[in-house]
């Protein structure tokens, strides 16, 4: 089981400190942490998915906040230039709302703050940390609301990575598998490979063997196939914003697992913590989709698999309907769709 945090503040003096994070790109090749000292970085990490994953963003951000707040000291616009700065690193990844979300947590410090510089950037640490330890409680909470609903000796297919790896630690729908393993180390996991990124295939796999779960990858078009053999029980995923209804943008192929397995009557699970929610929209239509570089679909290994005249598309999300969607799996608890307003009452 993992123990340390995928990305957490490091405190090198009063007013000086990274943020360390585990570079994801490099997994399952390497494990290596690296250091982020500037805005740049932070808006380069995320973008380029050093760091990934909706809560694990989240906390970048918040990171970056700091690191914003750190450069912007001494000059005459002080609150003025973090919050450019903090535009700016939000804009890195459009569709995960959690980054929007820890982004404002810090900024309402900065706004409503009248202390010194000095003690902004404290204040803005303080919280930053904070909000690294929550999410791992917030994750043990969605593991042990899920667990409930993993049947006995169940396999249990998921796409893309919603691990550890994605948050600060234990993850939500892997959050799902590894408490539901603790009491139960029969279940097994089927893994989409989820191109064109591979976060099924290289961050997934990875996480599960290591914690001792029997996993199998499986590439992105043969789900129905194993659902119709009834080799799957259960779908759980993650989700990177939920709009008020339900309707649900994750890694892109989730809207096609969702699909299979409403046809095959197999439950079909959201895991994810109530800052991915966004109230504020209401239903899907509404989710920005994120258009990503061709070259992730068409290069493989620093190697063309195609030819450069075909033309791509690459968006990295889509949205499930809420009406294919069996249940969100929160920190406060499993709700339907059409139920989830619960959560801010």
């Amino acid at each position: 089981m993992q123990t340390e945090k995928t990305v957490e503040w490091v405190k090198l003096s009063n007013f000086k400190g990274v943020s360390r994070m585990i570079d994801q790109t490099l997994i399952p090749y390497e494990y290596k942490k690296v250091d982020i000292k500037t805005v740049d970085e932070m808006y380069n990490a995320i973008k380029i998915m050093i760091v990934r994953g909706a809560p694990a963003i989240g906390i970048a951000g918040a990171h970056g906040v700091v690191l914003a707040a750190i450069e912007s000291m001494g000059k005459p616009n002080f609150k003025e230039e973090i919050i450019k700065k903090a535009d700016y690193i939000n804009s890195s990844r459009p569709t995960a709302v959690n980054l929007s979300w820890a982004i404002k947590k810090q900024l309402d410090i900065v706004k409503n703050s009248q202390e010194s510089e000095e003690k902004i950037v404290e204040l803005l640490i303080e919280n930053a940390i904070k909000l690294e330890d929550e999410d791992i409680e917030i994750n043990k909470k969605i593991g042990e609301y899920g667990s409930a609903i993993i049947p006995k000796g169940a396999t249990i297919l998921t796409h893309c990575n919603a691990g550890a790896l994605a948050t600060v630690g234990h993850g939500t729908a892997l959050g799902v598998v590894r408490s539901a393993f603790e009491k139960d180390p029969t279940i097994k996991v089927f893994a989409d490979e989820t191109r064109p990124r591979q976060q099924g295939a290289r961050l997934t796999t990875y996480e599960l063997t290591r914690d001792g779960i029997n996993t199998t990858l499986i590439t992105d078009g043969m789900g129905a196939y194993f659902m119709k053999k009834n080799m799957i029980d259960v779908v759980v995923v993650g989700a990177d914003r939920i709009a008020l209804n339900g309707d649900s943008a994750n890694k892109i192929g989730t809207y096609m697992v969702a699909i299979a397995a409403k046809y095959h009557n197999i439950p079909f699970y959201i895991a994810a913590p109530k800052s991915t929610i966004d109230a504020s929209i209401k239903t899907g239509d509404e989710i920005v989709i994120e258009l990503r570089d061709k070259k992730e679909v068409t290069v493989i290994n620093d190697k063309p698999i195609c030819t450069d005249k075909v033309n791509v598309i690459n968006p990295g999300f889509d949205v499930t309907p809420a009406s294919l969607i069996t249940g969100i799996i929160t920190e406060y608890g499993i709700f339907k769709p059409e139920e989830l307003y619960k959560i801010f009452e």
